[in-house]
């Protein structure tokens, strides 16, 4: 793979090198490479699809879909990945969308992971929605009040994890280093989650 085509296909570049699964949710062609959310596995993705959440002529949005299976098991993992817009009429739109597609799509007794960039610089309607439906593994629950953006100097908490009981949090941390810097405006949160008996 060339470097115009590594640059063009980031998300393909990182899976390769790391020799993992990986899905792209194309929301619009930006420079002629795709433009949405991604999901890197080290499980393989044996189901995909991106739901479109744009609204009116608001920048192209959406949520990425995949269900994720263990090699020894029978469970999906569904998780879906999302980055919702900035406008608050949008969001709004947005947040009765993402519920839809969280409840209408496969199996209710499959457990689910929701996560992504919420947008939402204060409590709004999705964190609303989310938290009367599903668990919240809100970091600054477990560490204080931890923020996420911008993240060399984090003033606010954007990024959110939701999950259905299914699933049991065992650990959740905000990741701070140089390479998170490097890679994103905005500081990974990693989740360590169990299926639950």
């Amino acid at each position: 793979m060339d470097e115009i085509t590594r640059e063009r296909n980031q998300v393909r570049a990182i899976a390769e090198e790391l020799g993992i699964d990986f899905r792209i949710g194309e929301n619009r062609r930006l420079h002629g490479a795709a433009y949405g959310n991604a999901v890197l596995s080290r499980l393989p993705i044996v189901a995909n699809h991106n739901h479109d959440l744009s609204c009116r002529r608001y920048e192209p949005r959406g949520c990425l879909e995949v269900n994720v299976r263990h090699p020894n098991r029978q469970d999906v993992l569904k998780i879906f990945n999302v980055h919702l817009g900035t406008g608050f009429f949008e969001r709004r739109y947005q947040a009765h969308r993402l519920l839809e597609v969280i409840s209408e799509n496969g199996n209710q007794s499959a457990p689910r992971i929701i996560l992504g960039d919420f947008n939402e610089w204060t409590r709004g309607l999705t964190t609303r929605l989310l938290n009367r439906h599903l668990n919240s593994a809100e970091p600054e629950q477990r560490l204080g009040r931890a923020r996420t953006y911008p993240g060399v100097f984090p003033l606010l908490h954007l990024d959110h994890v939701y999950y259905n009981s299914l699933l049991e949090l065992k650990s959740i941390n905000v990741h701070r280093s140089l390479l998170a810097l490097a890679a994103s405006d905005h500081l990974p949160i990693i989740a360590d989650f169990e299926l639950a008996h």
